[in-house]
């Protein structure tokens, strides 16, 4: 039989990866023989702005060919796996792991479920209510709210895919600094980009494949082509690899946002992509945050540069009233945290200036109230003050956040095809 495995909310902020969690699973399976793994993992990210999340908000899932009659020995392992591995003492942990026949009737319903845990809120009654109804085979482990994601890593179709290579540390290198030649990095950038693509941010000067949490994970790879990805992790250089593992993800792909078209109001933990109008121009709080406000569809709607996003807030900050915008970006706090905007219309901006004599060329001044002006040097007068476009340098198209900035799921503008970008590297 063909049987899904699907793994949530083993780690923690001190520690452990899912991904890792399931690679040592895979290869416990497979060297017991109990099961053969189908093709490659999959690591999906969930709705990135959950509260309970611990880091990426990612699960994963394989594909496993078992013998019949040898479910109960793979459901065996995976329980010694997570009790052994998981992150069991932190008290906001609480792993799920789901068994679906991958020819069972729930796979049809799970992909709708899927998507709305990728884009929504969902409860762990909603989840525990599909394993009750279809008797899916799982564990649950204390509150078990790693089951939602678990459920969704199964279900979840993928019309756009990328790959990630993850590198682990050997067990011994756990939480000490992470050894790397960062100049290798860049090299492997420049070799294989655009078909891979966030592994540094040369203008941050930023490894970004090299992770700053205290996990298993080494160093990430990220694109849309197995063979550059394999070329780039063949490239870098770091301290020893204990393991590697190749995962199907939904990375990079905005499977997150929502289009304004498909709703009727604006919620905190969801992601959206509106269109407005400027109503408030750009202004910036201390800690280097901009905000600004658009008059959209659902009313006016505060949105956020923070300080992590570098340069990109000099786009932001050349926003004007009257400007026509696409902003792409979950909100928290009825405030829309921007993950990309699309300049769609530059209004026109007109000053008034006191005339220029036309015989010293320089500007007049006021010759007193109601009238007019006037060149004490050259004796000439005006009545009008003169009317002067303002020339703006911010050009239409669309502009993302840099990839030291980026979220799992934003799909980066080197990805978008057909439209007019401005690209941060």
């Amino acid at each position: 039989m063909k049987l899904w495995i699907g793994i949530d909310d083993t780690d923690s902020r001190k520690g452990m990866c899912t991904t890792y969690l399931a690679t040592l699973m895979i290869e416990r399976l497979e060297k017991e023989r109990v099961g053969k793994l189908m093709g490659f993992p999959r690591l999906i990210r969930l709705n990135p702005t959950i509260p309970y999340k611990t880091r990426g908000n990612g699960a994963v899932s394989f594909l496993l060919e078992v013998d019949d009659g040898r479910r109960d020995e793979v459901i065996d392992i995976a329980r010694e796996i997570v009790e052994e591995y998981a992150e069991l003492e932190d008290e906001n942990t609480n792993p799920g792991v789901v068994f679906v026949d991958d020819e069972s009737e729930v796979m049809d319903y799970l992909s709708r479920f899927a998507l709305k845990v990728v884009r929504d809120v969902v409860s762990l009654d909603t989840a525990l209510f599909i394993i009750g109804k279809y008797m899916i085979p799982h564990l649950k482990f204390k509150k078990g709210r790693g089951l939602i994601g678990a459920l969704a890593s199964v279900g979840l179709e993928l019309p756009d895919r990328t790959i990630e290579v993850l590198a682990y540390r050997k067990p011994e290198r756990f939480g000490l600094p992470r050894e790397y030649d960062e100049e290798s990095f860049f090299d492997a950038d420049y070799e294989t980009y655009p078909l891979t693509w966030d592994t540094v941010d040369w203008m941050n000067e930023v490894v970004v494949a090299v992770p700053n949490s205290p996990d298993p994970v080494l160093f990430g790879i990220r694109g849309d082509d197995f063979n550059a990805v394999m070329k780039a992790f063949e490239m870098v250089k770091t301290e020893p690899i204990d393991k590697y593992m190749v995962f199907i993800t939904n990375q990079g792909t905005d499977m997150h946002l929502i289009h304004e078209s498909e709703v009727d109001k604006l919620e905190d933990f969801h992601s959206y992509i509106l269109k407005g109008v400027v109503t408030v121009e750009p202004y910036e709080i201390t800690g280097g945050h901009v905000f600004f406000h658009i008059e959209t569809k659902f009313g006016e709607v505060k949105c956020a540069a923070f300080e992590p996003t570098k340069q990109f807030r000099e786009v932001v900050r050349q926003l004007r009233e009257g400007d026509v915008v696409e902003v792409y970006g979950s909100m928290k706090k009825k405030t829309i945290n921007l993950e990309k905007i699309n300049i769609l219309e530059v209004a026109e901006i007109w000053v008034e200036e006191n005339p220029i004599c036309p015989i010293c060329g320089k500007r007049m001044e006021s010759a007193g109230r109601g009238k007019g002006f006037r060149c004490k040097r050259c004796k000439t007068k005006a009545f009008e003050k003169i009317r002067k476009k303002v020339e703006r340098y911010l050009d239409t198209g669309f502009y993302e956040v840099p990839p030291c900035a980026r979220r799992h799921l934003s799909k980066p503008l080197i990805r978008m095809k057909g439209v007019k970008r401005h690209i941060f590297r």
